[in-house]
């Protein structure tokens, strides 16, 4: 067993356009005064990680490193999430997932997908050379919108769509091997990878790929109504990555899974900071110790109802709760009798 590292925070959310938002200077600081331990780090904002200068650049490498580590907090992982969603894109997404991308390539899917698997492979690189083994990132998705089998779906149209986000994945996925890199999908609706089913869908076309691993957020499975306690049984060995984020789900007469369209806040399933959902993290943290996860315990902050900063400062304090120091000994360890062969061959009527 290993004990979990943590606490540390998914700098996604909380980059912005003020101080001490808006350098990387000031968001690790903030952090640290947070009480986290840990940063991720989203890869689509300059101002915080320039993945052209950190390719080329061992001195801003170091600089990176550096400055995290001088306000207190160590770099957990690289994320691509925003660029991964764009390595497969269905055409009926094509206007919203335009900015995720530079404004040059708006309205060029083509040259979109290629600038999308290009970030990846930088970020890949990266997380090498700053010393880093996972990187977090999305699937991307072409048959979501055929989600519900309604009107019916044509014979062979969620085969092909899985052969060519395997097809697009399998070259990244060899470059992550060759850099010693965990290639960690999160698995979240929206993306073709949103449950075990379609994960090993993915991973039998891509050939079981060592590099083709999990980040598990027990969120979204509680908003799928899936087992997410089972699924650390079922898939530990391939979970690498590990997001604290809590959800509810409450259902009623009007209104289900599917959520009526409704904004988050009048949804029945709902994102919720650490410990205002329904996760049981007591069983989260106990199974990925069980099972000897050794990454880190990163809080993603998605709330409808609390404001970010608090909800940064309860998680830090939350994760650092839940973190289960592993025993070097066994409990009954007191009652040990100390005997040897003789005595259990004496024992079992064996002498």
């Amino acid at each position: 067993m290993q004990t979990i590292k943590g606490p540390a925070l998914f700098l996604a959310q909380f980059i912005g356009d003020e101080a001490p938002f808006d350098s990387w200077d000031g968001i690790t600081k903030w952090a640290a005064e947070c009480g986290y331990a840990g940063v991720q780090v989203p890869t689509n904002d300059p101002r915080i990680l320039d993945l052209d200068r950190a390719v080329d650049s061992q001195d801003y490498r170091d600089e990176f490193l550096g400055i995290a580590r001088q306000n207190g907090v160590e770099v957990t992982e690289l994320s691509t999430h925003l660029q991964g969603q764009l390595v497969a894109v269905h055409p009926a997404y094509d206007a919203g997932f335009d900015g995720f991308a530079p404004a040059r390539l708006h309205g060029d899917p083509k040259a979109r997908q290629e600038w999308a698997v290009d970030q990846v492979a930088r970020a890949i690189r990266v997380s090498r050379l700053l010393g880093l083994n996972a990187m977090a990132t999305f699937s991307g998705a072409l048959a979501w919108p055929y989600l519900y089998p309604w009107p019916q779906r044509a014979p062979g149209l969620v085969e092909a769509a899985f052969d060519t986000l395997a097809e697009r994945w399998r070259p990244l996925l060899d470059l992550a091997d060759e850099q010693g890199v965990d290639i960690c999908y999160e698995i979240h609706p929206g993306e073709d990878l949103h449950d075990g089913v379609t994960f090993e869908m993915f991973l039998d076309r891509v050939g079981g790929h060592a590099r083709a691993n999990m980040l598990y957020d027990p969120s979204h499975y509680i908003l799928q109504q899936l087992d997410y306690l089972q699924n650390i049984d079922i898939y530990h060995d391939r979970i690498r990555m590990f997001h604290v984020k809590d959800a509810e789900f409450r259902p009623t007469g009007r209104q289900g899974v599917y959520g009526g369209y409704q904004g988050w806040a009048d949804r029945v399933g709902r994102f919720r900071s650490p410990g205002d959902g329904q996760v049981d993290f007591g069983g989260v943290f106990s199974k990925l110790t069980q099972y000897g996860f050794d990454g880190w315990a990163v809080v993603e902050w998605e709330c409808a109802l609390k404001h970010p900063e608090d909800g940064a400062r309860e998680g830090a304090q939350f994760v650092r709760d839940h973190i289960i120091r592993v025993t070097p000994h066994a409990f009954d360890d007191f009652a040990a009798s100390g005997t040897d062969r003789a005595a259990i061959d004496k024992a079992l009527g064996l002498a």
